[in-house]
């Protein structure tokens, strides 16, 4: 687990035009992803910490603020409120989707504007009113292109796909299954959900493997994809298992050991695989003594965009931060160029697959700008 960095800028700030510039990162600091929510804190304190060397937003600095959302609906909608409470003029976080929802309302009757980095399900921003945003992907986007791999690239003619019932893994589960079946190149043979949790996924794993799956994706998060891996090995089962962009994390391969070899998941790019990510890589390792994660790069993003517009508005109001939020069409991010259409999704990110090899997750396959053949993901 990555220890916290102390806090960024001081002052009291809030909504008004004096000291610190006050952003609330909500993520889980507790429970089984406080790895995954400790990682994109530290990404925003990262990039806070270079705002404000550079001479901070409008002559003011930047201070972030967190709060342990848990993964939890009702711990989302504390965190949300927690963070308002506490002078939050903007948010940047939210990794899990079931979180980040319940707290959609709290935020905007209070017009302030919010920056997911890693909160995937597209109701987020489908019922965002235009005043949520993202630097990471939607799930039926994952879901088509998950769809796409697993039928082009594995050849698979039944495919599995397991879930957790919870907001992010069950949307992106059901965008694939759908993807699959519209397709019309493969069948779906098995759709259920698991118990986050356990410690045993065995009468699972062998439910899936009874319908006999060319492929297992699974679309839940890292605690449980380690399990499955290092259970399915240990049974002896041969159907290839693969995952979504909440297996990512180094936790897996930790729990799975060599059980994880050749493991591949669908995934925006990771910071290793974006050359434009070096110098934050290094700024993270320096600082935290450790390899940032998956989202930590879209989070840096986040934080570094919320600056931007709150410079270009010259004010905190949620209203005018949110208007040129929208206006934002080219901005330079360490995961590529940024811009939000209407709804505030992100355009133009592409997805791409990962596997892990030498004990590490390496980039492997993605489809080329045509989005018409197969090629290898180029180490940065």
């Amino acid at each position: 687990m990555i220890t916290p960095l102390a806090s960024c800028g001081s002052g009291s700030g809030g909504s008004g035009e004096s000291g610190a510039i006050k952003i609330g990162v909500p993520v889980p600091l507790t429970g089984d992803s406080a790895s995954a929510g400790q990682d994109i804190l530290a990404a925003a304190r990262v990039a806070a910490d270079e705002v404000n060397a550079a001479g901070g937003v409008n002559g003011r600095k930047i201070e972030i603020i967190e709060a342990d959302d848990a993964c939890s609906a009702q711990q989302g909608a504390q965190a949300a409120q927690k963070l308002l409470n506490s002078g939050a003029v903007a948010i940047a976080g939210g990794y899990c989707s079931g979180a980040a929802v319940p707290a959609l309302p709290i935020y905007g009757r209070r017009s302030v504007p919010f920056v997911l980095d890693a909160s995937t399900n597209p109701v987020l921003t489908d019922t965002g009113d235009g005043k949520v945003f993202r630097t990471c992907g939607r799930d039926d986007k994952q879901g088509l292109f998950a769809a796409k791999f697993i039928t082009d690239q594995l050849k698979a003619k039944r495919v599995a796909i397991l879930h957790d019932n919870t907001t992010y893994a069950k949307g992106l589960a059901e965008a694939a299954a759908n993807s699959v079946k519209q397709a019309g190149a493969a069948e779906v043979v098995y759709l259920d959900a698991l118990q986050p949790g356990q410690s045993d996924y065995t009468p699972v794993l062998t439910k899936i493997a009874s319908t006999t799956p060319d492929v297992a994706y699974y679309t839940g998060y890292f605690a449980e994809a380690g399990l499955l891996l290092k259970q399915r090995a240990q049974l002896g089962l041969k159907f290839p298992l693969m995952g979504g962009d909440a297996t990512t994390d180094a936790t897996v391969i930790k729990t799975a050991g060599s059980a994880a070899d050749g493991y591949i998941a669908t995934t925006a790019p990771l910071p290793k695989d974006l050359p434009t990510a070096s110098s934050f890589v290094t700024s993270y390792k320096s600082k935290t003594g450790a390899d940032p994660g998956p989202f930590s790069v879209y989070e840096y993003d986040a934080i570094k965009v919320l600056a931007k517009a709150i410079g270009d508005a010259k004010s905190t109001e949620g209203a005018e931060v949110t208007k040129a939020l929208h206006a934002i069409k080219d901005f330079a991010g360490v995961t590529g160029r940024i811009g939000f259409d209407q709804k505030g999704d992100r355009e133009g990110l592409l997805y791409i697959t990962v596997t892990v090899k030498n004990g590490e997750f390496t980039g492997y396959k993605k489809l080329d700008d045509a989005g018409a053949a197969w090629v290898d993901v180029k180490p940065a």
